[in-house]
């Protein structure tokens, strides 16, 4: 088999590979959840607090997983105090729900910065042993050099191959996080310009 002329440095890139797939999606999930509904939500909530129910959206923003939810919990509960105060709080908010979402990305880019080198100490173990066979012995066969080169080969291919995958779900991660961000960041100015026009309705 091709995967085991590889050597067990193939094992290490089988783990480095499995790690990067469970990483992509479990982020993939985490960064469409993210996504779904944003204005659907932040309509029945508005809806919500024009009937007087600001309790209720509260609770509504705490049951429901997802940023844009927290950053409204965190807008609701500083509604009675100053617009700079409730601004700086729905951006810290922002920012720390797009370091949460940002989480374990790291761990995609490194496998694919990784995976080539691994590959390469794959082929110098590989060449390695051919040359220890071939001084072991007066003569050496076509076939032993032919299979210490596919030792030798494997490796290095496996792991290049490996770095273009995680690089590509590293790709897609960063393109749907930072989508996300610009999401997030209008949910905020939306939620702050709501409350803003309420208390400027309510001082008249």
């Amino acid at each position: 088999m091709i995967f085991t002329a590889g050597g067990p440095v193939m094992w290490i890139l089988l783990a480095m590979a499995a790690v990067a797939v469970v990483t992509y999606v479990e982020r993939l999930v985490e960064l469409r959840r993210a996504q779904v509904g944003r204005q659907d939500f932040l309509e029945g909530v508005f809806n919500v607090l024009d009937a007087g129910n600001d309790g209720e959206a509260l609770a509504i923003c705490e049951d429901t997983p997802v940023p844009v939810a927290r950053v409204a919990a965190d807008a609701i509960r500083c509604k009675d105090g100053s617009a700079a105060a409730m601004r700086a709080a729905v951006d810290s908010r922002g920012r720390a729900e797009i370091s949460r979402l940002d989480r374990r990305l790291a761990v995609v880019a490194i496998i694919a910065q990784v995976a080539p080198l691994v590959g390469l100490f794959g082929t110098f173990c590989g060449f390695i042993r051919t040359v220890l066979a071939m001084d072991a012995g007066a003569l050496v066969s076509r076939v032993a050099l032919l299979d210490g080169a596919m030792d030798a080969l494997v490796p290095a291919a496996a792991g290049v191959a490996l770095a273009a995958a995680a690089s590509a779900m590293y790709g897609s991660l960063r393109v749907r996080l930072e989508r996300t961000t610009v999401d997030l960041e209008a949910a905020a100015d939306r939620i702050v310009g709501y409350f803003s026009a309420r208390t400027e309705v309510a001082s008249k």
